[in-house]
């Protein structure tokens, strides 16, 4: 899947999508109140009530550029909270060099965050240590993101992610730590949207008179347009991240802002309008 904004392209290439078992993250969301939001099925939800989830990369290639934003899951991880996260032996890159993105090709990586999911791809398990993914790169963490997770006291879980798939980049010298509105270059740029993690970014992207925005997690699932208030059990500042969607969302609703959801299954992208039940979605395809 692929849009276009102006003489900019952003490709999603997906690692795993899902239907039911997101409770656990949007407990919220009983299928009796998805039910209520019918603007969600076919592509968010299905008939039941059970919400569709996706993790995907997104590949931005800009004039003289090729970023990807947020690299998933990956391979050989061990330590993480969910149990069918750890030792994944998927074909994701495989599947991204197949798409016309070969991992030497990206010069820069992207990390909107440091959570598990938007960082498994970071590195990659060759001969027992782990090693850049994308050799050619440089990888942008966000300065406050990183401080954040590099304290002694962070929980077990994120520690893992930590020593797995961040610091190996940081000892290869690939990285930049990066201010929460980073212009990456003219035509994308960093956008603060603190609240699921204290350091958490989103990306905007402006071309030709077309702009669109990449949100990351400050919204899991597009019901959170509807129900801003449902807070993800990931969210570390539930006030704050409540407060971020609905200055972010209602910041763009009626606009042509093309929204793409850093989690968002189905065709993932669409413009933010206005009804009788709040902010939904408009698909664009």
């Amino acid at each position: 899947m692929q849009w276009t904004i102006g003489k900019v392209t952003v490709s999603k290439l997906v690692e795993l999508e899902a239907t039911g078992g997101s409770r656990f993250l949007l407990p919220q969301a009983t299928p009796e109140e998805v039910r209520r939001i019918d603007w969600l099925v076919p592509d968010f939800a299905d008939e039941n009530g059970r919400l569709r989830l996706s993790i995907h990369a997104l590949v931005i290639e800009a004039p003289g550029r090729r970023i990807i934003v947020d690299t998933c899951l990956g391979n050989d991880k061990q330590g993480r909270k969910i149990p069918h996260w750890n030792d994944r032996q998927g074909r994701f890159l495989a599947e991204m060099t197949a798409a016309g993105f070969p991992p030497e090709s990206i010069d820069t990586v992207l990390c909107t965050h440091l959570h598990t999911d938007h960082v498994g791809w970071n590195t990659r398990l060759v001969d027992g240590r782990w090693q850049p993914t994308f050799p050619n790169a440089r990888y942008l963490f966000g300065r406050r993101e990183f401080e954040h997770w590099s304290q002694a006291a962070v929980p077990a879980a994120q520690a893992a992610v930590m020593a797995d798939s961040v610091l190996p980049v940081i000892e290869a010298g690939l990285h930049e730590l990066v201010a929460p509105d980073h212009r990456l270059c003219d035509e994308v740029r960093l956008v603060p949207s603190f609240g699921h993690t204290p350091g958490h970014v989103s990306v905007h992207i402006a071309s030709e008179g077309e702009e669109a925005f990449i949100t990351g997690d400050i919204a899991h699932h597009p019901c959170q347009l509807a129900r801003p208030e449902w807070n993800s059990t990931a969210d570390a500042d539930p006030v704050q991240a409540e407060a971020t969607r609905r200055r972010i969302f209602g910041g763009l609703a009626g606009r042509p802002v093309l929204v793409i959801g850093t989690h968002f299954a189905g065709r993932t992208a669409g413009r933010v309008v206005r009804d009788a039940g709040g902010l939904r979605m408009l698909m664009c395809w």
